[in-house]
């Protein structure tokens, strides 16, 4: 695929679908496309955030360790998701692993360019900020339904 064809994509990316198409083609440009097979491990818990990642085909499981340390999915993300923005944001840890279900290929995109794309495109860092917005609140609904349920068992 050519930076033509994933400027067009990139285009698809709910975040990205109001930039311009000369700003689509640089984001594609300065990215790495990169390709994993069925199982093949994208980052890492505790690796450096380096990058955030647009999935461009196929589909990746989020892990986190479960109550007896094993890596279990708990989620899985699609075509035309951004995965890791909170991290290339913050440059915290990674906080989860991300593992390939399937073939998958994706944009690894920079921490310097994702930024830089935040910083120059208001209405980008708008959605991102509502993106992150929408998964903190799904993730205090979360946190509140596993405090519910720890409380039943306490009783």
């Amino acid at each position: 695929m050519d930076v033509y064809q994933e400027a067009e994509q990139l285009q698809q990316v709910p975040m990205f679908s109001r930039l311009e198409s000369s700003k689509l083609k640089l984001l594609a440009f300065t990215s790495e496309a990169l390709t994993f097979s069925d199982g093949q491990i994208l980052f890492k818990l505790n690796d450096p955030a380096d990058s955030a990642f647009v999935i461009m085909e196929g589909e990746v499981e989020i892990l986190a360790p479960g109550p007896d340390g094993e890596l279990v999915a708990l989620l899985t993300r699609g075509r035309n998701e951004l995965i890791g923005e909170m991290a290339a944001l913050s440059q915290a840890p990674r906080s989860a692993t991300l593992r390939a279900r399937g073939s998958v290929r994706a944009l690894r995109i920079p921490n310097e360019t994702f930024v830089k794309l935040l910083t120059e495109n208001p209405e980008v860092a708008l959605s991102v900020m509502r993106e992150l917005s929408d998964k903190l609140a799904k993730s205090h609904e979360q946190v509140e339904q596993l405090q519910a349920e720890l409380s039943r068992y306490q009783d």
